[in-house]
C-alpha cells in the first residue's frame, strides 16, 4: 500500500523496465528472508521479507500495466493488459495447491513454499534485459529518438518504423505543454479530475467488490455452507479464477472494456444475492450447500470478467504520458488500502450480520455498476491521445448531466468511420 505512491517516481527516474529489475531485486531478497526465517530461528527476517514481498507487490501492480499499457498496439492493449491478471491469477492458484497439507503447507516444509517467490523472480530478472524500454518513456519523456526508434522496431518487427514514431511525435507534441505531474499537482488539477475519479472508482469496484473476503475467508464460507473438504472447494474457485481470466483476455478486444466490467459487476451482485440466500436456507434445506458452491463460484467467473483484469490496465489509458505515473500510484494505493480494509474488517463484519454480510457487497456493487454505465467510457480501439483529448473536451464529473456513458459520446467517431 505504501510502496504504490513510488510508482510515479520510480518509473520517471529509472524508466519503466529498470524500474521492473530493481522492484525483482526486493522480491528477491525478501523470498530468501523468508526461505531462511526458521533456520535462522529469526521471526524478524519472515517479517522483514514479508515486508518487502509486499513492497515489491505494491510496486508490481502499478509498473506492470503500465509498461504493459504503453508497449501494446491500440488493437491488442486489452488482451495483453489482461495477460497481467492471468499471471496474477495462475499464480493464486499454484499457490493454493502447494499450500495444501499434503504438499508444502506443513510445520516442516513451509519455508521452502515462501522462497519459491525466487522462482518467478529469477526468470523475470534474466528474461527483463531482453525487454525493449518503453518508447513512450524514451521519446515522450526523456526526448531520445535514437533508442525510441529502436525500441520501436524489436517490438514491431518492422524496418521502417517511420508511421509509429510519427504518432509518438504528435503525441508529444499534444503534450509539449504538461509536464509530468506529481500526486499533489495530479489531485489539483481539473483538467484530469474525471478521469482521476473514474479510476479511483474503478479500482474500489474491483476490492469493494468483496472478491478478497471469498478468497481470504473461503475455507470458513465452504465449511458454513456445509461443504465437504472446504480447501479442495476453494482450490476449485482458483481453477475458475484461471479459467475465466483466460476468457476475459479472448473477449476484451470484441466485447470491450466497459460493457465486460457492466457484466461483471452485475453477475456478481446476482451471485452475492444468491450466495445470501443459500446461507440462510441452508439448514432448513441442506441442498442449499450446492447452491452456495455454485454463487461463489459464479462470483469468482463474474470477477475476472471484468472487475478483476480491467480496472489495473484502464487507468493507463486514461491518462497521457505526463500524469500517467502519478495516476498509476494513486490508483494502486487506492487498490491495496481498500485490500487491508477488506481484510482486516471482514470477519468483524460477517460475525456481526451473519448471511446477510453478502447484501453489504451487493449493494456496492448495485452503485459501482451505476457508476460504470454513467460516467466510464468505451477505451478500445482508441489512442492514448484520443482518450485524453475526449477528456479535455468534456465535462467535469459534477457539471455532467447523469445519463449514460457511451463510446460515441465520449472518444467522438472511430478513425475508421
Amino acid at each position: 500500500m505504501i510502496s504504490s505512491f513510488l510508482i510515479g517516481i520510480i518509473s520517471q527516474w529509472l524508466g519503466r523496465k529498470r524500474a521492473m529489475m530493481v522492484n525483482n531485486g526486493v522480491a528477491l531478497l525478501g523470498a530468501v528472508l523468508m526461505g531462511l526465517a526458521k533456520a535462522a530461528a529469526s521471526y524478524e527476517m519472515l517479517i522483514l521479507g514479508r515486508f518487502l514481498i509486499g513492497a515489491f507487490s505494491g510496486l508490481t501492480s502499478g509498473l506492470v500495466p503500465m509498461y504493459v499499457g504503453e508497449i501494446a498496439p491500440t488493437h491488442l492493449r486489452g488482451a495483453l493488459g489482461t495477460l497481467n491478471q492471468l499471471a496474477i491469477v495462475i499464480g493464486i492458484l499454484v499457490a493454493q495447491v502447494l499450500g495444501l497439507d499434503s504438499m508444502l503447507g506443513t510445520e516442516t516444509l513451509w519455508p521452502l513454499l515462501m522462497s519459491l517467490t525466487v522462482l518467478p523472480t529469477l526468470l523475470q530478472l534474466v528474461l527483463l534485459p531482453f525487454c525493449p524500454e518503453s518508447p513512450r518513456y524514451l521519446y515522450i519523456i526523456r526526448n531520445l529518438e535514437g533508442p525510441a526508434r529502436k525500441s520501436l522496431k524489436q517490438l514491431t518487427g518492422w524496418a521502417d518504423v517511420s508511421d509509429a514514431l510519427a504518432e509518438l511525435k504528435e503525441e508529444k507534441r499534444q503534450l509539449e505543454r504538461e509536464q509530468p505531474l506529481s500526486l499533489l499537482q495530479l489531485l489539483h488539477s481539473r483538467t484530469h479530475r474525471q478521469p482521476l475519479v473514474i479510476a479511483i472508482v474503478l479500482q474500489l469496484s474491483q476490492q469493494l467488490s468483496g472478491i478478497n473476503a471469498v478468497f481470504y475467508y473461503s475455507t470458513s464460507i465452504f465449511e458454513s455452507a456445509g461443504v465437504g473438504q472446504p480447501a479442495y472447494a476453494t482450490i476449485g474457485a482458483g481453477v475458475v479464477n484461471t479459467a475465466f481470466t483466460l476468457v476475459s483476455v479472448l473477449l476484451v478486444e470484441r466485447a470491450g472494456r466497459r460493457t465486460l466490467h457492466l457484466l461483471g459487476l452485475a453477475g456478481m451482485c446476482g451471485c452475492a444475492i444468491l450466495m445470501t440466500v443459500a446461507l440462510l436456507l441452508l439448514e432448513r434445506v441442506p441442498a442449499m450447500s450446492y447452491a452456495s458452491m455454485v454463487a461463489i463460484f459464479g462470483f469468482v467467473a463474474f470477477f475476472e470478467i471484468g472487475p478483476g483484469p480491467i480496472p489495473w490496465f484502464i487507468v493507463a489509458e486514461l491518462f497521457s504520458q505526463g500524469p500517467r505515473p502519478a495516476a498509476m500510484a494513486l490508483a494502486g494505493f487506492s487498490n491495496w488500502a481498500c485490500n487491508f480494509i477488506v481484510g482486516m474488517s471482514f470477519q468483524y463484519i460477517a460475525d456481526a450480520s451473519g448471511p446477510y454480510v453478502f447484501l453489504l457487497f451487493a449493494v456496492l456493487l448495485l452503485g459501482f455498476f451505476l457508476f460504470t454505465y454513467l460516467k466510464v467510457p468505451e477505451t478500445r480501439g482508441r489512442t492514448f491521445d484520443q482518450i485524453s483529448a475526449a477528456f479535455r473536451r468534456t465535462p467535469s464529473l459534477l457539471e455532467q448531466e447523469v445519463k449514460p456513458s457511451t463510446e460515441l459520446e465520449y472518444l467522438g467517431p472511430d478513425e475508421n468511420d
